[in-house]
């Protein structure tokens, strides 16, 4: 075969690619990604260009990502140990503050043992794919709308699955029941999903997995920092500590990177000990650990902090509800706007940020079905009642003109 047709042949199958783009925009499904810069001396805000614009859809719940503790404390790590580890955990990445870390989450959460992982991504997934396969005939029960690390570490154990509908006790427990006691099996769900903002029923889930023998992995991503008396969640704001395995991040309410699962001790050191997403990769620099730790510092005795936000959720709530603006009223600091309409949706995103100064990213599809297209809007404690109030309005003279 001549050079030529192997390099036009290799011209068909890259261009294939950018069919498929074209087909993505027509669907209305297309991403933007709007670049930003934020700003450690304005919290909330980033640069763009000339102008600075306000961000209403960061996970940084409480705003620690520019606490100047937690900076300070990656600066002089920094410049102590580096920018990097040079190695994965087991060829020289797994520094003091790896050790120290794990060892205070896995106390945080009442666990023997904690892992740390590059990404509450990985940590879900490398955890779930790795243990479940691990354990011959067991069976996965997942909520509906888990987060897609969960989904594709379940998938990818290659394990019997059944999902059940979201937060539907009666649907979980008439599919916990078509096995006996002694089959192996795991629920896993999350204590608050992101998208509609709502939250689960541990203590009943876990009710049923005590009565039908099963294991729990709860999914704290959206709870740590912000519920429970020191920030661990939705466990410890429930004072019930029955779930087998926590999943949590670093790179939400605690305002660094990185994520963790925290369980028993052997089950952990299996994982640390097989799975490919924590052996083989480079661990999270030193740095990062000591601002984690600090920032843990605060969020531990951040209790004026939750109340805060609660405060400020409260009000943001209060003064869409004024304008009529449509949104789910959920249980937590998360409050989704609905915008149904891919291409509406993206319209008012662009006017808020083009006119108002104001970003909100879009989601849409896969992420939420389709014709359930929002905002979903985070109220950090550091927002002005006045801020809140001119979003309010800047959305509802949007949504009218779109």
């Amino acid at each position: 075969m001549s050079i030529a047709m192997t390099e036009t042949r290799q011209d068909a199958v890259l261009d294939s690619f950018g069919r498929k783009i074209a087909d993505l925009k027509r669907s209305e499904l297309y991403r933007d990604f709007f670049p930003v810069g934020h700003l450690a001396a304005d919290r909330g805000h980033t640069r763009h260009g000339d102008r600075t614009i306000q961000v209403w859809c960061s996970n940084d719940y409480l705003g620690l990502s520019q606490h100047p503790e937690v900076i300070s404390a990656q600066i002089e790590a920094t410049l102590r140990h580096g920018t990097g580890t040079g190695g994965s955990r087991n060829i020289a990445g797994t520094s003091t503050a790896h050790v120290a870390l794990e060892r205070r989450l896995a106390d945080w959460h009442r666990k023997e043992r904690a892992l740390v992982f590059s990404s509450g991504y990985v940590a879900n997934f490398e955890t779930l794919s790795t243990l479940i396969a691990a354990i011959d005939d067991l069976v996965v029960f997942s909520d509906a709308l888990n987060h897609r690390s969960l989904i594709e570490g379940i998938v990818r154990s290659g394990a019997k699955k059944h999902v059940f509908a979201h937060n539907d006790l009666a649907d979980l427990e008439s599919k916990l029941a078509l096995y006996p006691a002694e089959h192996p099996k795991l629920i896993v769900f999350e204590s608050v999903y992101s998208m509609d903002g709502d939250t689960s029923p541990a203590g009943a889930i876990f009710d049923l997995a005590e009565k039908y023998g099963a294991l729990t992995f709860l999914d704290e991503t959206h709870s740590i920092g912000v519920r429970g008396a020191t920030g661990a969640g939705l466990c410890e704001e429930l004072d019930d500590h029955r779930a087998t395995f926590v999943q949590g991040v670093f790179g939400k309410a605690i305002g660094t990177v990185g994520g963790y699962v925290a369980g028993p001790d052997a089950a952990l050191d299996y994982v640390r000990s097989y799975a490919p997403g924590f052996i083989f990769t480079t661990s999270l620099p030193q740095a990062a650990m000591e601002a984690t730790l600090k920032s843990l510092d605060i969020v531990q005795d951040g209790a004026a902090q939750r109340a805060e936000l609660s405060r400020k959720v409260a009000l943001m709530k209060a003064e869409l509800r004024a304008r009529n603006i449509d949104f789910i009223d959920a249980d937590s600091h998360l409050v989704p706007v609905m915008v149904p309409g891919g291409e509406r949706v993206r319209r008012v995103s662009q006017r808020l940020r083009e006119e108002y100064d104001i970003y909100v990213q879009p989601i849409n599809f896969p992420s939420v079905a389709r014709g359930g297209e929002r905002f979903r809007v985070t109220t950090a404690p550091f927002r002005t009642d006045e801020q809140i109030a001119n979003f309010a309005e800047a959305m509802r003279r949007c949504l009218d003109e779109n």
